[in-house]
This record gives structure tokens, sequence and C-alpha cells, in this order.
């Protein structure tokens, strides 16, 4: 199990035995990729419906939080109680300065404990690319399971039909793995969630090594408990 460091302004660091490739890649990128995704305008429209559906003080996990921004500081700005995690201690740093009023944890959300019905909303925005299908399947199952009867779930991802693909994001070298748009679907369905809303983008990242990319952004909800149950 990953080792909880000290906390600072609410965050609390933990101490990873090992890094990762996914750690590397955004160490090495840190603020660029924030500066990269800030004209995302889907990404927004996304966190403006998961924020018109959230009741007040919503107990909220940001996978895969990055700088912060936009989805924690979002959330936190809302008045939400925010857990944000992320593999690169880079990335941490610079959200528990970014956004203090949220807590953030440098662990891989993989290994984690997650409580069944702990939290009222879950955030994966781009967070699963680095990961196997069939790791992707068993956290898209796990994070289901963490959110509350009725409780939301907003995935972001790259819907391409790939596995183990070596390429390069942004200057760094990555090996990506994704589902096609219908698939990522079906794994969320599978999850046993409903999926309320979906929208399909082109998106260009302000960078110069960046390529256009496909993003397709799902608003899901867990089934409410059955009456007695």
């Amino acid at each position: 199990m990953p080792r909880i460091g000290t906390r600072t302004r609410g965050c609390v660091v933990v101490d990873e035995e090992h890094g990762s490739p996914a750690a590397a890649v955004f160490d090495a990128l840190g603020s660029e990729y924030e500066k990269a995704f800030a004209s995302s305008s889907a990404h927004r429209a996304s966190l403006d419906r998961l924020l018109a559906r959230l009741a007040p003080g919503s107990r909220v996990l940001d996978v895969g939080s990055g700088t912060g921004r936009p989805t924690s500081a979002a959330l936190a700005a809302a008045g939400h109680r925010v857990l944000g995690v992320d593999v690169s201690p880079v990335m941490v740093r610079i959200a528990s300065r970014q956004v203090p009023e949220a807590e953030f944890r440098c662990a891989d959300v993989r290994r984690m404990t997650l409580e069944d019905g702990s939290f009222d909303a879950v955030c994966v925005y781009f967070a699963l690319l680095q990961m196997s299908r069939t790791e992707q399947s068993e956290l898209v199952g796990r994070l289901a399971r963490a959110l509350r009867p009725g409780g939301l779930l907003v995935l972001a991802t790259v819907p391409l039909d790939v596995e183990e693909f070596d390429g390069v994001f942004m200057g760094q070298p990555v090996r990506v793995t994704s589902f096609a748009a219908e698939d990522v679907i079906a794994l969320v369905r599978g999850a046993g969630l409903t999926v309320e809303s979906e929208q399909s983008v082109m998106f260009s990242p302000t960078h110069p090594d960046a390529m256009p990319e496909p993003q397709l952004f799902l608003h899901c909800r867990r089934g409410e408990a059955e009456p007695g149950g």
C-alpha cells in the first residue's frame, strides 16, 4: 500500500514506492498540460452539466486531477468536497498550490481502497489512456461501486480502437490504450451505469507538438437502491 506522507494546505501526499510511465509523462509536462487544454469548451460544458446536478456540499473524486484546473477548481469553488488523485508528484504539488480548498493525493488509483457508496460523483477526464483495457474495465467497475446510489460519473476519453500504441503526446513518448466509442459506452453500462448524455468533439490542444484528437464525454448515473435494499 502507498505510504501517506505530509499534509500541506489540504493536500495529502502519498509516497509511491515506484514511479509509472504516466507519472513520468505528466511530471515532464507540468503546467504545460493545463495550458494546452485550457481552451476546451467541451470540458467546461461537461463540468457545468455536472455542477448543475450536484447537491450542495457533495463529495467528489477527481481521478487524474492533474494541475487541479479546471475540474477540481470548479468543484471546490462551488462548495463541494473534492479529493483529487494523480500519479504525478509534480501535478499534485501544482494542484495543491492552485486549489488549496481541495485535497489531493499522489497515488495510483488502481491500488487505492475505494469504499462502496462513498462519493456523490466521480470525474474521470482522460485518466484511463495509459492503462490496459483490463485495468480500465476493472477501474470503471470499482468507481461505479464507489458511487452512492443515484451518484454521477463523468468520463472523458479519446475514443480510438487502439491497444498499447506507442506514440508521442506533446513531445513525450506514451503508450496508449483505448476503446472505440461504442465500446466505451458498453463498458460503463456493463459497470451498472446509465448513460444520460454523450458528446463527441474534435479538439486541438494549444501546443506546437499536439495533434487534433477526437474526444468523448459521457455523463452517467448509478441506479438508485432498491426499496428495502
